[in-house]
């Protein structure tokens, strides 16, 4: 064989395989925590994909190792631990720092606010991406999008709701804004990590609970002390997984590790939604025709006064301080157009599937 054709096979084969980090330098070594049990379906396995992916798009370069909620710091103290130098991410979800700025809940969920495809967009494509990056520039924090579960369950009871006066006095762990909404109407609401709802359940510390949606309520065993599965899910319509990253340890990396995480954050928002997506398609069936779940849908004075109550607080939380107020101004122009838009083309031919399919 031809010596020039067997070099040059050999580099070829070369370059097939993966480049080892710049000869002499080291690797970047960043510390993700993350508010979720380790390797729970969905928020937990695409935290680790997501550190996997980035340390492979960069062939090691960049060296991401993953703490679950309680590993480091616990899941409450995550963003703390990026803003304190304990950890340089953390993968979580906004309604968690409402008690830090009251701004974020625009970037998490709003209750009957928009969708997963609608914040997506307008984080994207609206402006919402920089608001978002003001909103968490006094923490020293970058935020990306990576993903959403889509709309969320109700909830578990114990006992069925059929009327406003059943959540009065209701002990409800719910997050984010839809808490000051069941607040208003009588009930107690308690924000728990995701590990500890089923516990909480089972002692009887809350009454109620809302996780996310059927995969992830099948895999945490809510059914187990809870039959009630009340929809909808009106307080996390399109709820929001984020990916927090420190000013300073991103301003240290060269651009093309900066570039590869803003990239990989984009295909994580693809991935975690279209994981939800299937997934709680096929966990719904199950747990209905398996562990006898019993589907309701709250009755008419409830939605009416979930309805007239979130309106309330969501322009309430629009007049809070200046930066809401900036804020709103972009995401509540956008929602009425997305509602309009829906209306004609999601919500029509959803209705109209449904009719068909029967």
């Amino acid at each position: 064989m031809d010596r020039r054709m067997l070099l040059g096979g050999a580099v070829a084969g070369a370059s097939l395989l993966p480049a080892p980090a710049v000869l002499g330098q080291a690797p970047v070594r960043m510390r993700m925590v993350t508010t979720w049990p380790r390797n729970a379906p969905g928020v937990g396995t695409n935290a680790q994909w997501l550190a996997d992916r980035l340390t492979r798009v960069t062939d090691g370069r960049l060296e991401i190792e993953l703490f679950a909620a309680g590993e480091l710091v616990p899941a409450f103290e995550a963003l703390d631990a990026v803003q304190q130098g304990v950890a340089e991410m953390a993968h979580s979800a906004p309604f968690f720092w409402l008690g830090k700025s009251e701004a974020l809940n625009y970037f998490g969920s709003i209750p009957f606010g928009l969708t997963a495809s609608e914040i997506a967009g307008w984080l994207e494509f609206g402006g919402g991406q920089a608001l978002w990056d003001e909103a968490m520039a006094p923490f020293g924090i970058k935020p990306y999008f990576v993903g959403s579960s889509g709309v969320s369950a109700g909830g578990w009871f114990r006992e069925p709701v059929e009327s406003l006066a059943d959540l009065e006095g209701l002990k409800f762990r719910i997050a984010g804004l839809g808490a000051e909404v069941m607040r208003r109407l009588g009930a107690t609401p308690v924000l728990t990590p995701p590990s500890d709802v089923f516990a909480a359940m089972a002692a009887g510390t809350v009454d109620a609970a809302e996780l996310i949606g059927p995969w992830n309520d099948q895999a945490f065993g809510l059914y187990r002390v809870a039959k009630y599965y009340v929809q909808p899910g009106f307080h996390e319509v399109g709820p929001t997984a984020e990916l927090l990253v420190s000013r300073a340890a991103l301003d240290g990396l060269p651009e093309d590790l900066r570039l590869a995480i803003e990239t990989t954050a984009l295909a994580s928002a693809m991935r975690y939604h279209a994981d939800y997506t299937f997934h709680n398609v096929m966990a719904l069936q199950p747990l209905v025709e398996d562990h006898g779940v019993l589907l309701r849908v709250y009755p008419d004075d409830v939605i009416e006064a979930l309805g007239r109550t979130s309106l309330e607080v969501l322009d309430e939380l629009g007049e809070a301080n200046a930066l809401t107020r900036k804020i709103h101004r972009s995401y509540r122009p956008f929602l009425e157009r997305a509602n309009t838009y829906s209306q004609w083309f999601t919500g029509l031919i959803l209705t109209t599937r449904a009719g068909v399919l029967g």
